[in-house]
């Protein structure tokens, strides 16, 4: 990898006339994230442009807002789709649930930190401002990161857990949301899949099936997804993969969110799990729902 020589060949490929798109393409979908942000600075500093600025004037649409995700650092990515998620024109509850009930603690810290430096408010009073009652408690509690990220799983709690949600929910006129909301929250993964087969046991449904049948709108898809994380993250992009491209139109903002913060994760896992569930390859989806610049890079980072 020579910094400098990718710079110049993404120099070249805007200069003058006309843009090669491809060039843009093979360069960037070969590096990395952090290659990418070497890039980006040995660009500026041996051509004394702004990479950004120049891809922005070159490129349009939906190609445009791949190549400048790709070309933004991790963190900083999610920072961005938060905000625009409550600042936007109406609120983007999707892309709240789904980055802040699959990131880690970890990440949410970081997260914290530059949406603080960026903005100079916090990601969680810009979530208040936007949303409301319980919706806003789930959020906020996701957004706080403290969740248990130990392995240990507490039988006799485990069973308690369980049953608290089987009389928060089933078993009770009503749902009391709150503490569902404090168990799925807040134990950590090992110790809450324990919960849910106990669950099944007392019960005799699945705990996702409660949730859809006690409750409704956001509060519903955030324990969904708090649920489906736990399980299993690749299955739960998939789904959210599928879901933006079928049916009429394309969610282009959670297949480019999507498809650019996971390539370097676990796209091989989100593609294994998709052909599972649907029965075709992401790569099909994505090649008959999409087309031209923004259809070849979204492919190149399916990969395979």
């Amino acid at each position: 990898f020579n910094a400098e020589h990718e710079a110049q060949a993404l120099r070249k490929a805007m200069k003058g006339l006309g843009t090669d798109e491809d060039a843009i393409i093979d360069i960037l979908t070969k590096l990395n994230v952090s290659q990418r942000q070497q890039v980006l600075i040995t660009y500026k500093s041996s051509i004394g442009r702004d990479l950004i600025d120049d891809l922005k004037s070159e490129l349009s649409g939906n190609f445009e807002r791949v190549i400048v995700a790709m070309m933004t650092p991790t963190s900083m990515y999610d920072v961005h789709e938060l905000r625009r998620a409550v600042k936007g024109a109406g609120t983007d509850e999707g892309c709240l649930i789904e980055i802040l009930a699959s990131r880690t603690n970890e990440e949410i810290r970081r997260i914290n930190e530059n949406y603080k430096c960026q903005y100079g408010c916090t990601l969680e009073e810009d979530i208040v401002s936007d949303t409301s009652s319980l919706f806003r408690r789930v959020l906020v509690s996701l957004a706080t990161g403290n969740r248990d990220e130990g392995t240990y799983v507490d039988e006799s709690l485990a069973q308690q857990d369980a049953q608290c949600l089987y009389e928060a929910g089933e078993k009770k006129w009503g749902t009391d949301e709150v503490q569902f909301m404090a168990i799925l929250c807040t134990r950590n993964r090992y110790h809450l899949l324990r919960v849910f087969d106990v669950y099944r046991g007392i019960a005799n449904k699945d705990i996702t099936d409660s949730i859809k049948s006690e409750m409704s709108g956001d509060v519903e898809d955030a324990l969904l997804a708090v649920v489906k994380c736990l399980r299993n993250k690749s299955a739960y992009f998939a789904e959210r993969l599928y879901k933006s491209m079928k049916g009429l139109g394309t969610d282009d903002n959670t297949l480019i969110r999507v498809m650019v913060s996971r390539s370097e994760i676990d796209m091989l896992d989100i593609r294994r799990e998709f052909r599972t569930m649907y029965g075709k390859s992401l790569h099909s989806f994505i090649k008959g729902d999409c087309s031209g610049d923004y259809r070849k890079v979204l492919l190149r980072l399916c990969g395979g």
